[in-house]
This record gives structure tokens, C-alpha cells and sequence, in this order.
């Protein structure tokens, strides 16, 4: 799915305007949803909360996501799973991935730094960081492991959209011996 196939309505929004570009240069069907949320504060800002003691987190309902997909051209987001995360200044996730899903997520205000780990074999993996800021959208595969967190001084809100639904992530540690799995979290049980 291209940028170009989002519907009309999302795209004459003059807000889209400067995240298509950052989208643009994987445009994936879950990178261009999650962006399309992320420049429309009317729909979740009146939605979101902060709590000091952990992030807040809320399942948006396929009703709500409705306008900005259409069927025929989005296949691959029919039974997708979109949430919005807030995050204080110092919250963030465990090293983990997102188990045989796939998706994106858009930073809709604030900045998040992610570190991606790149397992490639024996020894140490390669790690990255990157600061994300707001209209920045990142995508991934399945396995993909990373940590989001917000280290800067203002809070920060993101849409994360998954295909297909979450229902496995898996927690890791890094070590002189690589890629460590130390946990696993299920949909329904652990969230």
C-alpha cells in the first residue's frame, strides 16, 4: 500500500503534510495508518491519560479507525490491532519484541528514544539509537526487538499499529553471549 492510497479525507489534512515525507520511505499499510492517527489529535487526545506509577495504554476500536481505511486497498489491516501509548518523562519498555506481528508506530507528540538490538550471529549484537520525534514513525517485522523510552522533559503520546494482533512479545537482556530471552508476555493474560 502506498501513501497515495490512504483515503481522501485523511490526505487533504494539512497536518499529513509534514509526516508523509518521514513515511514515505517504506510506505507499509501500518506505517501510513499509524502516521494517519498521529496527525489527528481530535481522536485521541481527547482519549489519553498520564499515570506516574506506569505508561497508560488504550486499545482504539476498529469503529474508530474506520474512516481512514478503506477495505478494498487495506487488506492487511483488517484485523489489525491499534493502540495509543503515553509516556512520562523516564517511562519506557523492557527490551522486547512483538512476536511473529508485524506493524509501526508514529510518535504523536514528544520525542522517544528507541534502541534497536540486531542480532546476527554469535557474540555481542549490534545496537542502534535514535531519538524519534514528533511525526517520526518507525516500522518493523516480526522479531524485531527494540526498547522505547522517553528520556527527554516533556511527555510523550504514540499510536502503534500492529498486523496482525498482538498476542506474544517476548522480553530479552544483552550480553557478551548476544541476544538473551528472558521473558514472555501474552495478550489476554499478561495485558
Amino acid at each position: 500500500m502506498s501513501l497515495a492510497e490512504l483515503s481522501p479525507a485523511v490526505l487533504s489534512d494539512p497536518r499529513l503534510a509534514p509526516l508523509v515525507a518521514a513515511a514515505a520511505t517504506r510506505p507499509t499499510g501500518s506505517a501510513a495508518l499509524a502516521v494517519a492517527l498521529a496527525v489527528r489529535t481530535d481522536l485521541w487526545e481527547p482519549r489519553i491519560g498520564f499515570r506516574e506509577e506506569s505508561r497508560w495504554t488504550a486499545l482504539l476500536e476498529p469503529g474508530d479507525v474506520r474512516p481512514y481505511l478503506d477495505p478494498s486497498l487495506h487488506a492487511e489491516l483488517a484485523d489489525a490491532q491499534i493502540w495509543l501509548l503515553t509516556w512520562l518523562p523516564g517511562q519506557g519498555t523492557p527490551l522486547h519484541d512483538h512476536g511473529s506481528s508485524a506493524g509501526a508506530f508514529a510518535v504523536a507528540r514528544g520525542t522517544l528514544t528507541e534502541r534497536v538490538i540486531a542480532a546476527g550471529g554469535p557474540g555481542r549484537p549490534r545496537e542502534t539509537e535514535h531519538d524519534l520525534e514528533t511525526g517520526r514513525v518507525r516500522f518493523f517485522g516480526p522479531h524485531y526487538v527494540h526498547q522505547v523510552t522517553n528520556r527527554h522533559a516533556e511527555p510523550a503520546v504514540s499510536v502503534h499499529v500492529y498486523a496482525p494482533r498482538l498476542t506474544v512479545m517476548h522480553t530479552y537482556r544483552v550480553d557478551d553471549d548476544g541476544l538473551i530471552r528472558t521473558g514472555r508476555e501474552r495478550a489476554g493474560v499478561d495485558w
